[in-house]
């Protein structure tokens, strides 16, 4: 019999927990206790929960210049669905979890860490689950993110969960994690830190692919927060980052991306290239610039998303 994990609900409150619950890195799928930002969660009504998470000020990833990376906000999204997966709606442990489609919107202004406490709450509606044969589900949420008591955030997710038999059969040759990391390709060179809107060439995941607005996916699978564990397929928040440096080597000022609406239509390997290639899309009705980024893989569309901009403060 497949097993549900024991997760502490609190109250309101109770809502005080300052560190991360020994259970939470392997209920949100990471191996590095650090990695793992939910501290708490508890229930509002059936399908509503509020979960919170803790922002560090010095994340070694997603923080730089004194600023969070907006796409903290989706990877907090991220684990805390997979905890109230378990806990709430019924998903046993040890089911691979996949995104299909992920839109969110973030307010700039509460990006800066100095501009509020490091905990983030979150209000996580499903508003959609759905049993599917042989054990999987598919699941939708809205999430609104709040710090210190000021609107952060919105997003929503179409995401979905397989038995561990199943999804081997799914990914057939490619299921076992650690074939996968050993056939990654070698890195090609990065491209350049000020270009791409990063401070170190470790955090480059894109390199130039010989043409204006193409890029090859680069995936360093020892880096310790983007592959913290073995992984038998590119993390969809490598492709959103790879999304991110796309668009600010192609803008011709420095920007900080609000909003993403990104779509995961297969599974992206390993042991293949992955080019990306960026084109400017119609702005938002207040005047922000969009690009639009497509994945490709084997000339087979694998990833797109079009992001939206803000002008970099000074």
């Amino acid at each position: 019999m497949e097993s549900r994990p024991t997760i502490v609900q609190h109250t309101a409150a109770t809502r005080t927990r300052p560190t991360v619950p020994p259970e939470m890195p392997a209920l949100v799928g990471k191996s590095v206790a650090g990695e793992a930002l939910v501290t708490d969660w508890g229930d509002v009504s059936g399908a509503t929960q509020w979960v919170t998470v803790h922002w560090p000020h010095d994340h070694p990833f997603y923080t730089e210049g004194g600023r969070y990376s907006p796409l903290l906000f989706t990877e907090s999204a991220r684990q805390a669905l997979t905890v109230l997966s378990h806990a709430v709606h019924g998903v046993p442990l040890g089911h691979r979890f996949g995104m299909e489609r992920i839109r969110t919107s973030v307010n700039s202004d509460e990006l800066y860490t100095t501009s509020g406490p490091p905990e983030v709450d979150l209000l996580i509606t499903h508003t959609s689950v759905t049993r599917r044969r042989l054990g999987s589900a598919h699941l939708v949420s809205q999430v609104e993110a709040r710090r210190g008591g000021r609107h952060l955030g919105t997003a929503e997710l179409h995401y979905t969960s397989h038995p561990p038999a199943l999804y081997d059969r799914l990914r057939g040759r490619y299921a076992d994690a650690a074939q996968a990391f050993a056939r990654a390709l070698p890195l090609p060179p990065p491209a350049p830190t000020a270009v791409v809107g990063r401070l170190h060439e470790r955090d480059v995941v894109i390199s130039p692919a010989g043409a204006p607005d193409h890029w090859q996916l680069r995936t360093d699978t020892g880096h310790r927060v983007l592959f913290d564990h073995p992984h038998d397929h590119v993390p969809g928040m490598v492709l959103l980052e790879a999304a991110v440096q796309a668009t600010r080597a192609t803008l011709p000022h420095p920007a900080v991306p609000v909003a993403f609406d990104s779509t995961f239509l297969r599974y992206v390997e390993f042991d293949q290239p992955c080019l990306l290639t960026t084109t400017p899309a119609p702005p938002t009705p207040d005047g922000h610039p969009r690009t639009h980024i497509r994945a490709t893989q084997s000339g087979t569309p694998v990833f797109t998303t079009t992001l939206t901009t803000e002008p970099h403060p000074a």
